[in-house]
């Protein structure tokens, strides 16, 4: 009985050293609760990111353990990645967003339009459609923008109240300006409680890699 026990204790150790593992250096599921990347990912989409894509941060570690100060196989991020990251505002709420401005690139709205180091990002009108902006639903116009040749996607504006202009945001060294895809409806760099995000202390998790 006693070497029983002893070997379902040592399958249960190991298990939990290999899901430590697997949620560490490979992938880690992510739960969808808000309405901000509307239509791309809704409330309640579940799905898998990969912790590798841009390489390690100490916040690729379950309790974002301070073993690291730095990026380890640091890989940049493209402009149009969907990402997993740590808020600057209490380093420990995970927020997921579409990245589009890198260090000392230019954002600003000018006239319900992104405009990235003073050149309009293009956007083509798709359809009309509805979107959760908390528990209301809202009217919006649907556009593809297309940030760069590699990619293009799905935003949605209010049909009124919509973002019209803004100052602009200049992206500091290191740091990186996030967007959802639900623009009027998205805590996102563009308030302070985010801001810019860090390359180094407030970074991402990682990638999208699969729905389930």
């Amino acid at each position: 009985m006693k070497k029983k026990i002893l070997e379902n204790l040592k399958t249960l150790f190991i298990a939990l050293i290999l899901a430590v593992i697997i949620r560490s250096l490979l992938l880690q599921p992510f739960y969808i609760p808000s309405s901000s990347m509307e239509n791309t990912l809704l409330i309640g989409d579940r799905l898998f990111v990969t912790k590798y894509s841009y390489g390690y941060s100490r916040h690729s570690f379950p309790f974002s353990p301070k073993i690291m100060s730095d990026r380890l196989f640091y890989a940049e991020p493209k402009r149009g990645d969907v990402i997993v990251f740590k808020t600057p505002s209490d380093n420990r709420t995970d927020y997921i967003k579409r990245m589009i401005g890198k260090s000392g690139d230019e954002i600003q709205f000018i006239k319900g339009d992104l405009y990235i180091n003073k050149k309009k990002v293009l956007k083509e009108f798709v359809r009309k459609g509805t979107v959760f902006c908390g528990k209301e639903k809202l009217g919006v116009n649907i556009y593809k923008e297309k940030i760069n040749d590699d990619s293009q996607y799905e935003i949605a504006y209010f049909e009124q109240n919509s973002l019209s202009n803004t100052d602009p945001y200049i992206v500091p060294k290191n740091h990186f300006f996030f967007l959802g895809d639900n623009r009027d409806c998205s805590k996102d760099s563009r308030f302070l409680s985010i801001a810019y995000v860090k390359k180094r202390k407030f970074s991402w998790k990682s990638k999208i890699f699969i729905f389930f």
